[in-house]
């Protein structure tokens, strides 16, 4: 019998029930085609009757057989039936047919649920729903459920995006799968629950922070994708002006003081701050950071992990910090009055101290903080800077061109046929390459508030934010609306970008 030539084997898999890639590779056996009720195989010992006679009774097929050579066999299963490279929409149809379905009231038996949940099936697709994930450089896969549906989302670069969801009879059974993998309570499902799975996906560890929260038709899980290769710890890279990198480098090397990064969550402050802290480590500084949680793992940096439960809270834990003889300190979150007059007696007894707060622009940070109660003349003494930021998605490469801007855009920027002359304006087309959404990839807009002396002068006296921002503005501050307006004009991204990110009074 003539052996196949590698070149003979199918690009598509033969879907069949009860057939499974475990069988296969021990069998030695791949599917090359199904006509009819006859089923064409390529076998490593086409004299394999045992096999050949499981087929024909399992599946109720006639079984034609050609030789092949192992090595191309255990390939072509890998390739056609792998859980890697299998298609989500089949692992799902596979999963749908092999586990019945689950009340999902919150009475179904715990031993049942983890069973179902440690189901092949089941397994299979809850990776393969992390690997695409991971393909499609997700920052946050969601599972949402809903009175007919569960409906699976990955957000990238800051934009929901729904991929194909499983049956809703599936739901109890994958976020078992998920809560097993991050050792949580499956039997828990009326009270909120946070958890980690450290994975290795294609040689590298991939960390996830998973949240559950219960909703009325079940439980919604969030996991967090924390891949440390996607963690880019250059400023440069981040997208800083060069302007602004030079006067932000000065600040981060200064000797004690307070700087702050605000923005809301998922604005890139805790890349900031990571890179920040990786500029200034040296054998000759101590750093400590208190965070919630800890995000990724820095060489050289003492983390610490918040932990409320325990009493385990940003102030008490910065009041030991001070303790540690620190050079450095990262405090996660200012949150409280608490924190933040220890925050600031940290300034002043000689620490260099980074944290961020959740305010519009970097003006917001000085009026949040006095709100809180911290004395001005306190404030005014120990605050360095305060950087604002926002993330913007890049416009694609392979399917940028030129547009005609959106009258609506341009008046809502508040631009002038005056200020538009010359500029080309781009978007993507959509493209393979970003999977048709015509970005890909974010960038980080800044607005800068250098303390000066002036600006000192205005927070001891507590003065309000318009009149802060007003002297900022005539010393040259540019807004987060300026910054994103001059890489609209480099031509790295969209009005409508900068528009959906910033917010203008």
């Amino acid at each position: 019998m003539e052996i196949l030539a590698s070149t003979d084997y199918p690009a598509e898999p033969v879907v069949l029930e009860k057939l499974s890639a475990k069988f296969m590779k021990q069998s030695r056996f791949v599917p090359l085609s199904m006509d009819g009720r006859t089923l064409c195989i390529a076998m490593v010992d086409p004299n394999d009757f045992w096999t050949i006679d499981a087929l024909k009774q399992g599946l109720g097929v006639d079984v034609e057989v050609a030789a092949g050579n192992e090595a191309d066999v255990i390939e072509a299963v890998e390739r056609l039936y792998g859980a890697g490279t299998q298609s989500l929409e089949t692992i799902i149809e596979e999963a749908g047919r092999d586990i019945f379905e689950i009340s999902g009231t919150g009475k179904e038996d715990v031993a049942q649920l983890r069973d179902l949940a440690s189901e092949a099936p089941i397994i299979r697709l809850v990776n393969r729903i992390i690997l695409k994930a991971i393909e499609f450089r997700a920052s946050d896969i969601h599972f949402e459920p809903f009175e007919d549906q569960f409906k699976v989302r990955f957000r990238v670069d800051g934009v929901l995006h729904e991929i194909e969801s499983p049956p809703k009879r599936l739901q109890a059974a994958i976020i078992s799968r998920i809560k097993i993998m991050a050792d949580l309570d499956i039997a828990e499902r009326r009270l909120p629950q946070d958890g980690r799975i450290k994975l290795k996906i294609a040689s590298r560890d991939v960390d996830f922070r998973i949240s559950t929260i219960p909703t009325l038709f079940g439980e919604s899980l969030v996991m967090r994708v924390l891949d440390r290769d996607m963690l880019i710890l250059d400023l440069e890279k981040i997208g800083f002006p060069r302007r602004l990198l030079e006067r932000y480098m000065t600040l981060i090397h200064q000797p004690y003081g307070m700087i702050l990064v605000t923005g809301p969550t998922g604005s890139g402050k805790t890349s900031t701050l990571y890179t920040s802290l990786a500029k200034i480590n040296a054998p000759e500084n101590k750093i400590i950071t208190l965070e919630d949680p800890v995000e990724y793992y820095l060489s050289g940096v003492n983390q610490i992990q918040v932990n409320r439960k325990i009493g385990m809270t940003f102030a008490s834990g910065l009041r030991a910090i001070v303790r540690q003889d620190p050079d450095i300190i990262l405090v996660g979150e200012i949150r409280d009055r608490e924190t933040a007059e220890i925050a600031i007696q940290s300034a002043l007894t000689g620490h260099l101290l980074f944290s961020t707060l959740h305010t519009n622009d970097a003006v917001g940070a000085i009026s949040r903080l006095l709100d809180m109660g911290v004395e001005g003349f306190l404030l005014s003494s120990t605050l360095l800077g305060v950087l604002a930021q926002r993330l913007v998605r890049v416009i694609c490469e392979n399917c940028k061109q030129p547009v005609a801007p959106d009258e609506k855009h341009l008046s809502a920027m508040g631009l002038s046929e005056k200020d538009i002359e010359g500029v080309t304006f781009y978007s993507g087309k959509g493209c393979e390459s970003c999977r048709h959404t015509g970005f890909s990839g974010r960038t980080a807009l800044f607005e800068y508030l250098a303390i000066d002396a002036d600006i000192r002068n205005e927070i001891s006296k507590k003065s309000d934010s318009e009149t802060i921002k007003k002297i900022a503005l005539e010393k040259g501050l540019k807004t987060l609306r300026q910054n994103g307006w001059e890489k609209i004009k480099d031509g790295v991204t969209t009005l409508s970008e900068v528009l959906r990110v910033t917010l203008e009074k």
